[in-house]
């Protein structure tokens, strides 16, 4: 290993380019040739280049830090959509710094405004719950934004302001509709909002209702359940609600709008004796990786959670970049994952 840094102007010797195509690779510009960006890249790990990224920063006026504004880290699906996200973003040369809202508006409002640093961050990757649309329009932290899960209302011709998500109308009529399927008479909803701010919630239950309809079977309100919150505990007392039925009353089938409430809910009915899936087959959304490895296995909606990392990134790195085209709404895929819940032990 030699003495000697190595230098771009080295590398671009040795890759036969002007030294601003380095740069260009470097700074993953996207207007570089497949070809010419593969022989600079050649040339940086044949070299062994690395990039001096505070003095890239000190040129360029930016910090070399994102943000990433999550509600809760404990729960699962946000640990590994942030894991996603720290490991999208650190291919790139740049630096997270991981804000936890609670999904409270104070915090919330302090990660859009910067923390009240110009500079701390160049962008956030957001995933808001009691920001409304006209809070993101008036941050005042000056960097670009990228929302993630379900939308925000943000004025449509505000450019500056992109979206990545799932249909989850779509994504919960899939799953309510597996349940109808197998056939299941009495299907349930657990996971209405008791309050009136869960789009999620609302979008979730709009699936539900759809393919009720579309399936001929009517809407029981007395299977919707609504909730305090989405963490298990809710579901496990979602179940015991279940139980207080009677017994001709009680679902066979049951929709969660997470997966930790399917968890919590199918503890509850197994502390009584009831068999999943012979008894009430279940569904839960997020495919955490905790679904996988329950007794039994948890059929769920499965958000391709890397795709929507790699977007958001690539989104927010591109208005960093100093993008100005009209706001992105990103719709990324889904599927459902068929698991001992619904489907039975396998043999």
């Amino acid at each position: 290993m030699s003495a000697v840094a190595v230098t771009q102007e080295d590398v671009a010797r040795r890759a036969g380019v002007a030294r601003k195509t380095v740069s260009n690779v470097i700074s993953d510009y996207p207007h570089v040739s497949d070809r010419i960006r593969k022989k600079v890249l050649a040339a940086i790990e044949e070299l062994g280049y690395q990039p001096n990224r505070a003095a890239q920063n000190l040129r360029s006026g930016r910090s070399g830090m994102i943000g990433l504004a999550v509600p809760e880290l404990d729960v699962s699906y946000f640990a590994e959509l942030t894991r996603l996200v720290v490991q999208a973003t650190e291919r790139r040369g740049l630096t997270v710094l991981i804000i936890q809202t609670f999904g409270d508006l104070t915090r919330e409002h302090a990660s859009l405004n910067g923390f009240g640093h110009q500079r701390l961050i160049d962008g956030l990757i957001c995933s808001p719950i009691a920001s409304s649309g006209e809070d993101i329009l008036n941050r005042g932290g000056g960097f670009p934004v990228v929302l993630l899960g379900e939308q925000v209302s943000v004025a449509p011709d505000h450019a500056g302001i992109d979206h990545v998500g799932i249909d989850n109308v779509a994504a919960a009529r899939t799953a309510t509709e597996h349940l109808l399927s197998l056939p299941r008479k009495r299907v349930a909803f657990v996971g209405a909002s008791r309050s009136t701010d869960s789009h999620m919630a609302d979008l979730r239950l709009a699936g539900y209702r759809q393919a009720l309809a579309a399936a001929g079977v009517p809407l029981r309100p007395e299977l919707v359940f609504s909730v305090n919150g989405y963490h298990r505990r809710d579901g496990a007392e979602a179940g015991r609600r279940i139980l207080a039925l009677p017994p001709e009353e009680r679902p066979d089938g049951v929709f969660c709008a997470n997966d930790l409430l399917a968890q919590g809910l199918m503890r509850a009915l197994h502390d009584t004796g009831y068999r999943i899936p012979h008894d009430v087959a279940v569904v839960g959304f997020d495919d955490i990786d905790e679904a996988t490895y329950s007794i039994p296995s948890l059929t769920s909606v499965s958000p391709d959670k890397a795709q929507i990392a790699e977007t958001a990134v690539a989104l927010l790195l591109d208005r960093v970049n100093g993008s100005d085209e009209a706001d992105h709404d990103t719709v990324t895929d889904f599927s459902l994952v068929v698991r001992e819940s619904t489907a039975g032990p396998r043999r």
